[in-house]
């Protein structure tokens, strides 16, 4: 089988990218390198809009996808993201061929226009992430469910096998300090992610454990806000903006750190849906041995068992949040059964392995039923 793969930029290192990398090298490792091409939309150079795409690099993307199916026939188009579902159907529209959508979030919980939720209806298969946005994407855009597919987010074993840095962002946290940490962006239209509320409870918590750092990793343009209720709340010798690290420094973050906290909110509106729809940052948080404190509606339920490998608590609730930090940081010997729970868990069902074993059993179905 001939593969076509349409995909956003793959530079970056966020969660679309790693998993349409891991796809991609799955793909390659089933059915040969030969068989499996990407074409990617271009990297942008404007660094004032990040995640916007000109019209330039969409058409360069086009017609260069155009050309390539023309040219090489794949038997399958795959759009590893909703927004390349149009050119997928184009393409698929004109060498009649099938083509699927790959679905991840709140790109598909809400209402879409015309041309994009065409584009998911008329799919052959549409993939998704996990149950929560299988359910949302049922309700929503009426897709019958034998068409919807599930392939769950893989680990980022590599990270797990890197060297930990102590120098840069660890350095700013002195010796003998206890450490929880946050890894997300702060991006002003996600704060959903919940570090303002995490924020809000760490008072309770540090007039109890005042030797507390709170980490937060990742950059964002809404960190001069955080830094600002950061100060407000008396927590400038509490809490630790990191910035990006590299993945040495990550790794060394994850050890360092006792609990791993990212009690994010879902919200489920037709306009502007909010949430995580699989949270990778879990996965790895759990693959170091660490107990999590998540939200308790959501796709992390479907990750995270509460009382086995974290705590659930309502993400809009600073004092159940500050519980449940005090919780696992008050009972070590607790918290850290929960974390190699979670690491066993997570290394078990979410390792590379799993997700190429269940992206061979979903090829295989589909070339049997001629999609």
């Amino acid at each position: 089988m001939k593969l076509l793969v349409l995909s956003p930029p793959l530079a970056k290192a966020g969660g679309i990218q790693r998993y349409t990398a891991c796809l991609v090298r799955a793909l390659q490792e089933v059915l040969g390198d030969q068989n499996v091409r990407c074409v990617a939309i271009p990297e942008s150079t404007d660094v004032s809009a990040p995640g916007r795409f000109s019209a330039a690099l969409k058409l360069r993307f086009g017609w260069y996808a155009l050309w390539e199916s023309a040219r090489w026939k794949p038997e399958l188009i795959i759009c590893t993201h909703l927004a390349l579902g149009p050119m997928g159907w184009l393409l698929a529209k004109l060498g009649r061929r099938p083509y699927w959508v790959f679905v991840y979030g709140i790109e598909a919980w809400g209402e879409l226009p015309g041309w994009k939720g065409g584009a998911l209806r008329r799919a052959d298969r549409v993939i998704v992430i996990s149950a929560f946005s299988r359910e949302q994407i049922v309700h929503r855009h009426q897709i019958d469910e034998e068409r919807i597919l599930s392939l769950p987010c893989t680990l980022d074993e590599t990270l797990l096998r890197v060297v930990p840095a102590e120098p840069g962002a660890c350095a700013r946290i002195p010796q003998g300090q206890r450490m929880v940490l946050t890894v997300a962006r702060m991006a002003a239209a996600e704060r959903y992610k919940g570090h303002d509320e995490v924020l809000r409870a760490l008072p309770l918590v540090v007039a109890k454990i005042p030797n507390l750092t709170y980490a937060i990793v990742g950059g964002g343009d809404d960190r001069p806000r955080l830094e600002g209720l950061t100060q407000e709340l008396g927590l400038t010798r509490n809490v630790v903006f990191t910035g990006e690290v590299s993945d040495s420094e990550l790794a060394a973050l994850y050890h360092r750190s006792e609990v791993f906290l990212m009690p994010a909110r879902t919200v489920i509106d037709k306009h502007n849906p909010k949430g995580e729809g699989f949270g990778i940052v879990y996965l790895e948080a759990m693959a170091f041995g660490k107990p999590v404190i998540g939200p308790n509606y959501g796709a992390p339920v479907e990750i995270i068992r509460d009382g086995q490998h974290g705590l659930l608590v309502d993400p809009e609730d600073y004092v159940a949040i500050a519980e449940a930090l005090l919780d696992l940081l008050n009972n070590p010997a607790k918290a850290r059964e929960m974390g190699q729970a979670g690491s066993e868990w997570v290394r078990k069902n979410y390792c590379y392995t799993s997700f190429r074993g269940q992206l061979l059993e979903i090829l295989a179905a589909c070339t049997a039923k001629g999609h």
